[in-house]
């Protein structure tokens, strides 16, 4: 009576008023990022795989909170690793499994999503322990154009009509200054099993078999110097010699991905806008299409409190999508990963002060971080464009 005839809300209201504003802060309770895009021609989405929301054995939901989550925010839908070798093709010398990358399709569709088929057909990464390197290298040309053109044509024809795009190539360009094969990578297992037309016939390949699907060429390293010192410009040279002589031989690519892990350390100094810009201008005078695929920042430099650290972090995201959204060419945004809770950083890259990475929208209890609204505002923002894709979702529901 005391707290009331004070003016005081009893002790039960503020519980209840603590409740509420917990509830908006959920992920789920706040504007979707990908109707926020979806309003200026953009598509957003974001990676996500079987092991994150379903019982490996059952295949039943097993994180529901991510699950609502990641549907209610993404409208394209990644693989993580569920068409990797590992999963697709676990040994050399067995069968196909399509296990996993069945259910993901079948999430994606259940909740209206497109589907990008990631993280690339065609890599030298992704084979797991059935794999050994002999297994790779130690090949004739017949045996490797056998393995890696029949499980290309095996995947797509599976899945072609329900994927949006492909990566039909991931990661095949030279870093630095390493001028590589007409600046292809040489390191690559196919490079030394096929011969430099791998790349080339990959993409005939998968046209033949998805005719209708967008086909793209995937890569990263385009944003700062990295630690090994190797320089966005040389990178974005060797991209564009590589595209002029796929082009060139009338390579069927309908696309570029700029994959987009993001240095937080100093991003302010060592990216540069106008090179950034010139080099997305440079792919869309090529009549492709660009697509941001794998967009995260790795928080190192950043202090260990995280209220400063997700501060920063969003400043990353505001000065990348500030200058990667200007350009109509660029269709579509991919997230790797939505929650904190589900990262490869933390994995990959663990931080000197042991806390966990803080790379995505949304913490490890699916709650907004700043980093979050910087997305949002900027998606939000956006010049607008013509869309590359037909939106399965209805902007207004």
């Amino acid at each position: 009576m005391l707290g009331a005839a004070a003016g005081l809300a009893p002790f039960g209201a503020l519980e209840a008023a603590e409740a509420a504003e917990a509830r908006t802060r959920l992920g789920i309770h706040v504007p979707p990022l990908w109707r926020a895009a979806a309003r200026n021609g953009i598509l957003y989405g974001s990676s996500i795989a079987t092991w994150q929301i379903e019982d490996d054995a059952t295949g039943d939901i097993s994180d529901p909170g991510y699950a609502k989550l990641y549907a209610h925010h993404s409208a394209l839908l990644a693989p993580e690793d569920d068409l990797l070798w590992y999963r697709i093709r676990p040994t050399p010398h067995g069968g196909l499994d399509f296990t996993h990358p069945d259910r993901i399709y079948d999430f994606a569709e259940k909740h209206h999503q497109l589907v990008y088929g990631g993280p690339g057909l065609v890599w030298d990464q992704g084979f797991g322990e059935g794999w050994t390197d002999k297994d790779l290298w130690d090949i004739g040309e017949k045996r490797a154009r056998h393995l890696l053109y029949d499980t290309l044509r095996r995947v797509m024809h599976r899945y072609r009509g329900r994927t949006a795009v492909w990566v039909v190539v991931n990661e095949a360009i030279v870093n630095g200054k390493d001028r590589g094969h007409f600046g292809l990578r040489t390191d690559v297992p196919w490079f030394n099993t096929i011969g430099s037309g791998y790349v080339a016939h990959a993409f005939h390949e998968a046209r033949e078999a998805d005719p209708h699907a967008m086909l793209l060429l995937n890569d990263f390293g385009y944003e700062t110097v990295n630690q090994y010192g190797d320089r966005p410009v040389d990178k974005m040279r060797a991209t564009l010699q590589v595209i002029d002589n796929l082009q060139k031989h009338d390579v069927p690519l309908d696309a570029f991905g700029i994959q987009a892990h993001l240095l937080a350390d100093h991003f302010h100094e060592r990216f540069y806008p106008r090179q950034y810009q010139h080099f997305i201008h440079e792919l869309g005078q090529r009549g492709l299409a660009v697509l941001i695929t794998e967009m995260d920042v790795l928080d190192d430099g950043l202090p260990k409190g995280r209220q400063q650290r997700d501060k920063q972090v969003a400043d990353v995201y505001r000065r990348y999508l500030d200058v990667a959204l200007e350009s109509p060419h660029v269709k579509a945004v991919l997230s790797f990963g939505l929650t904190d809770r589900y990262t490869w950083l933390d994995e990959d890259y663990p931080r000197d002060d042991g806390s966990h990475r803080r790379p995505l929208a949304f913490d490890r209890h699916l709650r907004t971080k700043p980093a979050y609204h910087a997305i949002h505002a900027k998606l939000s923002q956006a010049p607008h464009r013509h869309r590359a894709f037909h939106f399965p979702r209805h902007l207004h529901t």
